[in-house]
């Protein structure tokens, strides 16, 4: 069986979120505000940058779609 990294990388990801989590409940101060405010905000403009490629005919397959499209005059 072949290991998904993405997968694995969002599961760990999820695991550091709740022992995070459960150990602020706690009253330990682990990882500050600031930091993840600052991870968050990278993460999302990355994350806006990709969609935004990827839901735009920007790319040569999206250009090819596109051509496809006009052909079938469905755009």
């Amino acid at each position: 069986m072949e290991r998904d990294v993405a997968s694995m990388s969002r599961f760990a990801f999820l695991i550091l979120a709740v022992v995070n989590a459960v150990l602020n409940l706690l009253g330990y101060q682990t990882i500050s505000e600031q930091f993840v405010n600052d991870v968050v905000a990278i993460l999302s403009g990355v994350y806006f940058i990709w969609a935004g490629w990827k839901n735009n005919y920007l790319s040569k397959k999206g250009i090819k779609q596109k051509e496809v499209l006009k052909k079938h005059k469905l755009h």
